[in-house]
């Protein structure tokens, strides 16, 4: 059994494909197969920005004594709504007669297919095979996945230089993948926080937090007291990702 490699042939980021097992019934596996030691993406959410195409890694354990096309895990909502650009799956790393180890690739490219800003969130896990002669099994293995959309920050600080004990003012800016525009927009009233390294340091320390304005905007203003590097910080939500500026460096001379 050589690797296989399926994309999407429907434009939408839900993909509803394999019509044949498109239910995906809870509890114990059915048709003799079942599907074991389950993972994508290590658990971590998957993030997705607006052009780069993302690979997540995904692995899992198949038993059966029954003939096979080709098994695979997929991310799905209500029963037959998936979510995938494309799926690769390693030969069968053989464990025993009956039992295969699989690796998989899903890919998901906004660049590619349409995606729905909706289709953030959490989704669950589903594990499915094909059998030789017709047919197959699905199962659903009681796993959440949260895809969210990327989010990104800007930052800086002035003025540069400045007199110690003077005003420094922080600004930025809080963005966030829209997937059906292709492009990034103003993510608002986001609690930021605002992150400071010395000069010489290797780690910061949060000063404060922040909230930006209706637009994404980031204002803020702290007193120079040393040489560092100024930075925010957004961890994200149910739906969005973590993001950091880069850092600018201010001297206080």
């Amino acid at each position: 059994m050589g690797k296989q490699f399926w994309r999407v042939v429907v434009a939408g980021g839900a993909a509803t494909a394999f019509t044949a097992v498109a239910a995906v019934p809870a509890g114990a596996a059915e048709g003799g197969v079942s599907f074991s030691r389950v993972q994508v993406n290590g658990g971590k959410p998957i993030v997705i920005g607006t052009s780069a195409e993302v690979a997540v890694p995904a692995s899992f354990r198949m038993t059966t004594t029954r003939s096979w096309k080709w098994p695979a895990v997929f991310l799905y909502r209500k029963g037959d709504d998936r979510l995938w650009h494309a799926i690769e799956t390693s030969d069968c790393i053989r464990v025993s007669a009956s039992v295969c180890d699989f690796d998989e690739t899903m890919y998901f490219d906004p660049s590619v297919w349409d995606m729905r800003n909706s289709e953030a969130g959490a989704w669950s896990v589903g594990a499915e095979v094909y059998f030789k002669g017709g047919g197959g099994d699905v199962d659903d293995k009681g796993l959440t996945v949260h895809v969210k959309r990327n989010s990104r920050l800007t930052v800086n600080a002035s003025p540069e230089p400045v007199a110690k004990g003077k005003t420094i003012t922080v600004t930025g800016k809080v963005t966030r993948a829209n997937w059906e525009t292709r492009k990034y927009a103003s993510y608002g009233d986001r609690r930021v926080t605002l992150q400071f390294k010395p000069s010489g340091a290797t780690s910061y320390s949060t000063v404060k937090k922040v909230y930006a304005n209706g637009s994404g905007n980031l204002r803020t203003t702290v007193k120079a007291s040393t040489t560092g590097t100024w930075r925010w910080v957004y961890y994200g939500n149910t739906t969005t990702g973590p993001s950091k500026s880069s850092g600018d460096n201010v001297v206080v001379k």
